[in-house]
């Protein structure tokens, strides 16, 4: 049993379904409900009615859930102020990075910052961009760049700092049909074959629902962990992709083209994100202002 098993079987019990959770959790039902199992084996009892029509709570399972919130929150305290400790002692920085963004922020941003202190540790993780909120939800590390819509509404449960903006469009071949136009609306998607990245990652669930929104479902024939496969299938005129500008910049293949979204918003914005915490390490400010000037720098050197 592990807390995760316990946050996995609190979600569970709250959204009522393991399609629906596994769903939230970023994770498959079949891995979900081995973890319940776990739970339910190293317990020694039955947590869940399972039937055709849905999942209810056991006698046992309902008072688990009732105990829970309490639990967990007494461990993500100690769990919490142990880390702090730990990392003030130590100096360290433990950063959380979704794909792409050490790219835009640059190496020599965070080369530089080792340069200057070399009192302080900086190690970082790359994750998909889903992956590195819910960690970062779960208290690993204590600095994340991740990625969102323009506004930080998903994220007011931390200090979150935007660091840029980028327009997500529409990857094509030159020789696709769609390539004639000049703008694109999402309804142009339809029935196209779409290479897309999975799940873990923002762009797809902007994506999905703005589809969902225009009233059809995307024909989405294969889900991606990096863009390299999306890049190679549209190179070959395999289907369609979308794409932030930067990444595509550095592409540097004049067989595709970039189309541009005229019916919406349709941004990949990175942010910055710190803890809420009233004693926050001294570090960890000096970190966050040292990124926050090096990007407006580049900015500028870049007008």
């Amino acid at each position: 049993m592990t807390i995760k098993d316990l946050e996995n079987f609190r979600t569970v019990c709250e959204k009522r379904s393991i399609t629906k959770a596994a769903r939230l959790l970023y994770i498959t039902p079949q891995g979900l409900s081995k973890s319940i199992k776990n739970l339910e084996s190293e317990l020694h009892t039955q947590l869940l009615n399972r039937t055709t029509q849905g999942i209810s709570l056991t006698e046992t399972g309902d008072y688990l859930y009732q105990h829970l919130p309490d639990f967990l929150d007494s461990y993500y305290d100690i769990y919490t102020n142990i880390q702090k400790i730990q990392q003030t002692q130590n100096r360290e920085i433990d950063l959380l990075s979704a794909y792409g963004i050490l790219r835009l922020v640059s190496p020599e941003c965070i080369t530089d910052f080792r340069t200057n202190h070399p009192e302080i540790t900086l190690r970082y993780r790359e994750y998909p961009d889903k992956q590195v909120e819910r960690l970062f939800r779960e208290k690993e590390g204590n600095v994340a760049f991740t990625i969102g819509p323009s506004e930080p509404d998903g994220f007011h449960d931390f200090h979150a700092i935007k660091l840029e903006s980028f327009a997500i469009k529409l990857l094509v071949n030159r020789n696709h049909p769609l390539s004639q136009k000049q703008y694109i609306e999402i309804t142009d998607l339809k029935n196209q074959p779409l290479y897309l990245e999975s799940s873990d990652f923002y762009i797809h669930h902007l994506i999905v629902e703005k589809c969902k929104a225009a009233g059809f479902s995307p024909n989405i024939v294969f889900e991606t962990s990096g863009f390299s496969l999306c890049h190679k299938m549209v190179r070959k005129n395999k289907g369609i992709s979308v794409v932030v500008d930067f990444v595509f910049d550095d592409m540097g293949d004049d067989s595709m083209v970039l189309l541009p979204f005229c019916d919406g918003n349709y941004e990949w914005t990175t942010y910055m994100l710190t803890r809420k915490d009233k004693d926050i390490s001294p570090d960890i400010l000096l970190f966050q202002k040292h990124v926050v000037k090096w990007m407006k720098n580049m900015k500028q050197e870049q007008r």
